[in-house]
């Protein structure tokens, strides 16, 4: 970085200088003609619409994985809930049951937790029942087949953990505020000051779509709060299913957690 900091300023110091001394070589009679500021804008907007553009995309990108990862995790979990009909009773009681509290857990506590990019313990606590559990079936075909499933779970929980983090660093998203700013004021500079309505009107509308640019990178690049956020609409979905395959096994059975997901006391 500090390479390209030095190639920078070296670049304007010898471009300031040929300015200086190469420039009247090359220009005879009147030096009074150059560039206008309006002249410089049209690049500076270019590549202000170039980043913010760029920018938009890989947060569009972190949003996509994050989506595919809570399908993918919810898949998993459902099909630990189905496989496990394969597994004698107590063991199906157990996995089944548990499935519905992680379930519960990832819904109530890690989701709200996953807006400002954190986790929760909720959902491990049971991730380590089915391990408790699996342990017991080893040496039966079933046993595989829920450690497989059991993987997948917990391989789309960490990618999921892993997306709720902010892909973007604030660095990068204070820079593009600094453009847009240095944008909208040159634009600004350089529209007439009389018999203006057109053209401030169409600043107006820049500024807007700028600044919505702006807004979406934000909002998308934390895909689990916001305005545009991922519902935990597949694992509430996988929880019904578990719950209604645990009752229909065992209509007596109680659940060893609450509605968040928490252990309830014994």
């Amino acid at each position: 970085m500090v390479l390209v900091i030095v190639v920078a300023a070296v670049a304007l110091l010898v471009g300031l200088a040929a300015n200086r001394y190469l420039r009247p070589l090359l220009i005879k009679g009147d030096d009074d003609s150059g560039m206008a500021v309006k002249d410089l804008v049209g690049p500076l907007l270019t590549l202000t619409v170039l980043l913010l553009a760029f920018v938009l995309v890989t947060a569009n990108g972190s949003y996509g994985k994050a989506e595919v990862a809570s399908r993918g995790e919810a898949r998993a979990l459902d099909q630990l809930v189905e496989t496990a009909e394969y597994a004698p009773a107590p063991q199906r009681a157990r996995i089944q049951a548990d499935a519905v509290c992680y379930a519960r857990a990832v819904r109530e506590q890690e989701w709200p937790a996953m807006a400002d990019g954190n986790g929760s313990p909720a959902p491990s606590v049971w991730s380590t029942e089915f391990r408790q559990v699996f342990a017991e079936l080893q040496g039966q075909p079933v046993f595989g087949m829920l450690v497989a499933a059991d993987n997948k779970r917990s391989d789309e929980r960490d990618e999921r953990l892993t997306q709720a983090s902010a892909s973007i660093p604030s660095a990068i998203l204070w820079f593009l505020l600094a453009t847009l700013i240095i944008t909208v004021v040159a634009l600004a500079v350089c529209i007439p000051r009389r018999n203006n309505r057109g053209q401030v009107i169409t600043l107006v509308v820049i500024t807007a779509l700028l600044t919505t640019t702006l807004v979406l990178i934000r909002d998308v690049d934390r895909p689990f709060g916001g305005i545009i956020d991922v519902q935990p609409t597949a694992i509430t979905e996988v929880e019904k299913q578990a719950d209604r395959d645990f009752h229909t096994n065992d209509p007596t059975g109680q659940l060893p957690c609450d509605d968040q997901g928490n252990r309830r006391a014994v």
